[in-house]
């Protein structure tokens, strides 16, 4: 269910958009799919992109067509980081440190999604859990002073699969060593990130820090998520279906767009797509299934997301 939009009936457009020249967004997996959409919508506004991808050839040709589309001048780069890799995310935050002086959105949009088979990362965490939620809590904590002193914003990209899976973190078993199942690895990932964003804007209010913490998805999109990681009849499956349910990836960026740059978006609110389910159609507020608002189940998890990725962070 949808919650009324404020944005009228066509819902939140780029079109709301002036000019962010000057304002620099940070966005993880931002060589395809939605990151890319979103980066082609700030540069088309004059901003800053940095891209903070994993594959180095796919990032060159990504910037080689953004450069192609707005000019030689266009102000795209890549930071090479795998999410997969906690080392890889500490490397990569160090770089942006050094040469990225003011962060005023990080969009955390690299997901993976539906791994047929339990895979764990170097750091020992089942790969969507690794991936989806730890690369992303330390790289939010990393960069935070950073965004803090732009007085930015963290986005979260998350999915309505937070609330299709077993609805809660499965602490005793994070990894489905017991029974493992490609969905509820998701679901759970998808939950862990979500809680994620409602817990540190819970923190942030708390302390009065200058950053602001959206919550987002991209609704049913055509991308490359599936393609990348499912197994190989959910990926036929989703070459019929995609073309005939699914909305293009550029419009599945317009809600981190928006949650990056809005002025009338709110704290504990979750926006994305809001027709047929919240899959597609106007971008506006998505009602919340209480699952992911439990302050003890998060508290547990940001507690629990400190000792595996070695951070002790206090917004």
């Amino acid at each position: 269910m949808t919650a009324e939009s404020k944005f009228g009936p066509e819902g939140w457009t780029p079109e709301r958009l002036g000019s962010l020249a000057g304002k620099t967004f940070v966005i993880t997996g931002a060589n395809i799919g939605t990151g890319f959409g979103a980066a082609r919508v700030f540069l088309s506004k004059s901003a800053s992109v940095v891209m903070l991808n994993r594959n180095v050839d796919k990032s060159a040709a990504a910037i080689a067509t953004l450069k192609q589309e707005f000019g030689a001048d266009a102000d795209v780069s890549y930071q090479h980081m795998d999410l997969a890799v906690l080392d890889s995310v500490r490397q990569a935050t160090t770089e942006i440190l050094e040469k990225v002086p003011q962060i005023d959105a990080l969009i955390c949009n690299a997901a993976i999604a539906q791994v047929p088979r339990q895979d764990l990362t170097v750091d020992g965490f089942e790969s969507q859990l690794g991936v989806n939620h730890f690369g992303h809590f330390l790289l939010c904590g990393l960069l935070f002073e950073r965004i803090e002193a732009s007085e930015g914003r963290i986005v979260i990209v998350g999915s309505n699969a937070y609330k299709m899976g077993i609805k809660r973190i499965k602490f005793e078993d994070l990894n489905f060593d017991n029974k493992y199942t490609a969905w509820n690895a998701y679901a759970q990932s998808k939950l862990a990130q979500m809680m994620f964003a409602y817990e540190l804007q819970r923190r942030i209010q708390a302390t009065g820090k200058n950053v602001v913490v959206q919550a987002c998805h991209p609704g049913a999109s055509r991308t490359n998520l599936l393609m990348d990681t499912a197994s190989t009849f959910n990926k036929m499956v989703w070459s019929i279906l995609a073309p005939l349910v699914a909305q293009s990836a550029d419009k599945g960026s317009w809600p981190e767009v928006m949650c990056a740059t809005e002025a009338q978006v709110e704290s504990g609110k979750l926006y994305g797509p809001t027709k047929r389910a919240d899959t597609v159609g106007p971008v506006g507020e998505n009602l919340i299934d209480e699952c992911v608002m439990d302050p003890e189940m998060a508290a547990r998890l940001w507690g629990l997301s400190e000792e595996k990725t070695s951070l002790k962070w206090s917004p």
